[in-house]
């Protein structure tokens, strides 16, 4: 009798150990089968609309203009383009090549950016008199197209690199500003009682920099990062068409001057969608913080 006493607990625990981890596989299965059919609706979606805007094209091609490349004969090409994506041909960069060109490009010109906007933003979100000092700047040059910042940009630096430097400047100067903005305003929505709290807590600059006006606003810097990114190749396209350097733009403008309109399509698939990757990216960024703000 002792011994049926004493194997009691053992096996209650066990069986409660087994149970525990059934729930814990069902919930695991639950939460996989949950994001599969999240998945399989976002990829029903995404056919869907990808079928509407090839319906589309075809009407255009058979309505609008037959000069027009069709969807099937530009698919043809883009699958032989990405064949020698990354290869020269006849000394030619590869259309892979090309976006890789551009892409650092960005990352230089994104980076700069970035690095005045964040601690500008902080001051300008910070002190009302560096706000009043500035803010008329910052409008009156945020409208600026690239257009015209380009071929000032050549005069200012046709020493000091030429083509290659105006076209940093170029992406510098006009993905500035949307992150400049978002972080000024992050910072100066900060409410009053945060500040109150680290006067109590007598936090210094540094402390109170980085544990309370940061991570408030952290969100609001990320979402100006990545209206900037957009910013930022939308403006590589266009800077590349006019310097004629290398780069996924010079090659989409010399496929038009070639008269192969469906290298051209091409290059739109390779822009579109390296834009897309890039704002994914920096939206699941978005996310990771925006969900571990709300777990604290």
């Amino acid at each position: 009798m002792d011994d049926v006493t004493l194997r009691l607990p053992s096996i209650a625990t066990r069986r409660a150990r087994r149970d525990d981890f059934r729930d814990r596989v069902r919930a695991r299965l639950a939460r996989t089968a949950d994001a599969m059919r999240v998945a399989v609706r976002s990829i029903g979606w995404s056919l869907a609309s990808l079928a509407i805007a090839l319906s589309v094209w075809q009407l255009v091609c058979l309505t609008v203009s037959r000069d027009f490349p069709a969807p099937l004969a530009s698919f043809r090409v883009a699958l032989t383009l990405l064949g020698s994506a990354f290869a020269r041909v006849d000394g030619v960069p590869g259309i892979g090549l090309q976006a890789l060109a551009s892409m650092r490009r960005i990352a230089v010109g994104f980076s700069l950016s970035a690095a005045v906007a964040i601690p500008a933003g902080v001051l300008i979100g910070v002190s009302p008199t560096i706000r009043r000092l500035f803010d008329p700047i910052i409008q009156v040059l945020r409208p600026v197209s690239p257009l015209v910042w380009f071929p000032l940009a050549l005069v200012a630096f046709k020493n000091i690199g030429g083509v290659s430097s105006s076209t940093l400047f170029t992406i510098f100067v006009t993905s500035l500003w949307p992150t400049l903005i978002n972080t000024s305003v992050g910072v100066s929505s900060l409410p009053g009682d945060y500040r109150i709290v680290a006067k109590v807590f007598r936090f210094s600059r540094w402390r109170y920099l980085r544990r309370v006006l940061l991570p408030h606003a952290l969100p609001y810097v990320l979402t100006g990062l990545r209206l900037s990114m957009g910013t930022a190749w939308l403006v590589i396209v266009a800077a590349e068409m006019l310097s004629g350097d290398t780069g996924i733009g010079f090659f989409a403008w010399d496929a038009y001057n070639a008269g192969s309109y469906e290298k051209m399509i091409a290059a739109v698939a390779v822009i579109g969608g390296i834009g897309l990757a890039l704002d994914r990216g920096f939206d699941a960024l978005y996310r990771r913080v925006d969900h571990q703000r709300g777990a604290r």
